[in-house]
């Protein structure tokens, strides 16, 4: 929503059953097109062309591809994107970069977010300076991006980045 007016930005959503998250995406008045795997662990570059071809590719700037959320699978599989994004919630544990190096050993960009669970104490053990060294440790060339979705913290910085890998930046 940060963006809106300022990127065009149109969604490919990957999940194993349902529409809901395409669902939330749309009600922002973005495009989205959900792909159900139906069990499998990430999406194919041959799903993601179908997909392409149903949103209105030439009023978008960007199109931004959620595969199914885990940090297995995705990070094997090319789908012909500009670039992999990895998101990583705090929630989620600070040990995430070393048990699942693939994925962020080959994206440009690792946006951690919930932050604001750091500041609640709600997440005690995770230990963002931690993540954010294994991360760099992967990939010395990674952005990172220690984000509040909820509070905003962070986002600017985020949504500037974005903007700026836009082909029309």
């Amino acid at each position: 929503e940060m963006l809106r007016g300022q990127l065009r930005i149109g969604v490919i959503e990957g999940d194993i059953q349902t529409e809901i998250d395409a669902d939330r995406i749309r009600a922002t008045q973005a495009p989205a097109i959900q792909i159900n795997t139906e069990g499998a662990c990430h999406l194919s570059a041959t799903q993601v062309r179908k997909a392409l071809m149903q949103l209105p590719i030439d009023d978008l700037d960007v199109v931004m591809i959620e595969n199914v959320g885990n940090l297995v699978c995705p990070g094997v599989f090319e789908l012909g994107e500009n670039g992999k994004v990895v998101v990583l919630s705090v929630a989620e544990g600070d040990d995430k970069p070393v048990k699942y190096p693939a994925i962020f050993a080959k994206s440009i960009a690792l946006v951690i977010n919930k932050i604001d669970m750091l500041a609640m104490g709600v997440s005690d053990d995770f230990d963002l300076e931690k993540a954010m060294a294994d991360a760099r440790r992967l990939n010395k060339d990674i952005k990172i991006f220690p984000v509040s979705a909820k509070t905003g913290e962070g986002m600017e910085a985020w949504c500037d980045w974005l903007k700026a890998q836009s082909p029309e930046a």
